[in-house]
């Protein structure tokens, strides 16, 4: 349940969370997130800045960077259900820049995340997901997506 995309016809650029989550939006659609070790790219100002470290986002103030052009070059971003605390470790947080941890199959920087995505340099997104409804929607719709561990044994 661990997806790399290196390769779509589907993403206008790399790391589009609109387009990325596209399949399984009305799934996540009262999840709360956390935005970490971020970089982008933006076509209009958001809640989101280069100055902080991490962000914790209500489902409605993530939906301004879905509804934005916006291009995750570098981070980490962290779904989970809004019945659920949002559990971090201000010294350790999520982050992707040189983190083996991402490449790792069933590795969740934030251990009660349900969705992990690693925006990788704005050449891969690895999406992680903890429930395989989700795992097979997303799979459907990006058929060229490749498992993250068959990607790894081929490195």
């Amino acid at each position: 349940m661990n997806w790399i995309i290196q390769h779509s016809e589907r993403l206008k650029f790399h790391t589009n969370l609109k387009e990325i989550l596209n399949p399984v939006l009305a799934d996540i659609k009262s999840y709360n997130w956390l935005i970490s070790d971020v970089e982008f790219i933006s076509d209009k100002y958001l809640s989101i800045n280069h100055e902080e470290d991490f962000f914790i986002l209500s489902n409605e103030n993530f939906h301004e960077i879905l509804n934005s052009e916006t291009q995750i070059i570098w981070g980490v971003i962290c779904g989970f259900p809004k019945n659920q605390e949002i559990i971090i470790d201000k010294n350790n947080l999520p982050y992707t820049e040189e983190n083996d941890s991402i490449w790792e199959n069933g590795k969740f920087q934030v251990e009660n995340a349900v969705i992990e995505i690693n925006a990788f340099d704005s050449t891969y997104t690895i999406i992680k997901f903890k429930n395989k409804i989700l795992s097979e929607k997303f799979k459907q719709y990006f058929d060229e997506a490749i498992p993250l561990n068959k990607f790894i044994s081929r490195l």
